[in-house]
């Protein structure tokens, strides 16, 4: 996937994006109870320094797989750093993105959660990801897309839902996170099931 120019963060500046302030409003925890259960293959594309990345490997538990994918290798570098000797290391799969694909075509499992947090808006052509994500995401999966205040209007917000539609996806209303917009994504037509 290509970068934006203006909006990828980068490496430097990632120790930001782990702060106390953070924790508080956007609660891995919390955030990704509803969603990541023991036994889940979960992507955290552009995972940044894992700031969600560790939480999935914790909630997936042994049988589980966390795949953190991002463009840059130094935000990598860090979740590796950040996992290494707790209980759950052996989970994850660091996976640097290529510039024009996520690069999981060759993945054996479909993913059943994909979090795409801060990240859509620095893609140039929303339509292609999501076509490709539709590849890589389960029948029964479903990703949550979260995009932020400012660098995102609610037109623009709307512009990547509605890329996620015409690539086959259907659009639910996602979960309250202060001043942030948010969207579950599931594939049209798929009916969860009532077990």
């Amino acid at each position: 996937m290509k970068q934006h120019n203006f909006c990828v963060c980068h490496e430097e500046y990632s120790r930001s994006l782990d702060s106390r302030l953070r924790q508080w409003l956007q609660n891995p925890a919390r955030l990704l109870a509803p969603y990541v259960t023991a036994g889940m293959t979960c992507l955290d594309l552009g995972c940044g320094p894992g700031f969600f990345t560790l939480e999935m490997a914790h909630r997936v538990g042994d049988s589980g797989i966390v795949i953190a994918a991002d463009l840059q290798e130094g935000m990598l570098r860090r979740v590796a750093d950040k996992a290494r000797g707790r209980n759950f290391e052996q989970r994850l799969q660091l996976h640097p993105c290529e510039k024009e694909t996520i690069g999981l075509e060759h993945f054996d499992n479909r993913i059943d959660f994909i979090l795409l947090f801060y990240m859509v808006h620095e893609v140039p052509d929303p339509v292609r990801l999501f076509n490709e994500l539709k590849t890589l995401l389960a029948p029964d999966g479903q990703m949550l897309m979260v995009e932020p205040p400012l660098h995102v209007s609610k037109k623009a917000f709307q512009a990547s839902l509605d890329s996620a539609e015409s690539a086959g996806f259907a659009v639910l209303p996602g979960p309250g996170l202060f001043l942030n917009k948010t969207a579950i994504l599931r594939h049209a037509g798929h009916r969860p099931s009532t077990q």
